[in-house]
């Protein structure tokens, strides 16, 4: 089920930006206004996918499938050119976020936030201990 939000908040964040070609650089009111909107949207479905994958994964994938979809739609609609490495590249994104699929993960087991801010003194003890270390090592370097 979280796909399919995945995907609700990329089309809701694409037709923000082709809102955002519309409105003429803001200047033109009703797609300014649909912009915002849509922008506005497409964070709640994306917020709700990263309860359950990992934040680099979604965020990969949505941002790429966007990115390929404006530039397909800016072929199409817009008539922007539509050349060999354009097209080759936009075959790579989708590459890219398939390998980023096959390489797992996405639904491992994360702590809550109750359990993460637990680590957080942990974390700062580790932290404190490795700049010690670097301050020791600069030093020495002298």
């Amino acid at each position: 089920m979280c796909w399919l939000w995945l995907f609700l908040a990329i089309a809701l964040e694409v037709a923000a930006t082709i809102l955002m070609k519309y409105s003429e650089g803001f200047t033109r009111l009703g797609p300014t206004i649909g912009m915002l909107v849509f922008y506005a949207f497409s964070l709640a479905p994306l917020a709700k996918v990263l309860k359950e994958l990992e934040v680099g994964a979604v965020y990969a994938i949505w941002s790429a499938l966007g990115t390929a979809a404006v530039a397909l739609i800016g072929m199409v609609l817009f008539h922007e050119p539509a050349n060999g490495l354009k097209v080759f590249s936009i075959a790579l994104i989708i590459v890219g976020v398939v390998c980023l699929n096959l390489s797992g993960g996405h639904g491992v087991s994360r702590p809550s936030t109750q359990e993460a801010r637990k680590q957080v003194p942990e974390l700062r003890l580790a932290a404190a201990q490795i700049t010690a270390n670097v301050s020791k090592a600069a030093e020495s370097g002298r």
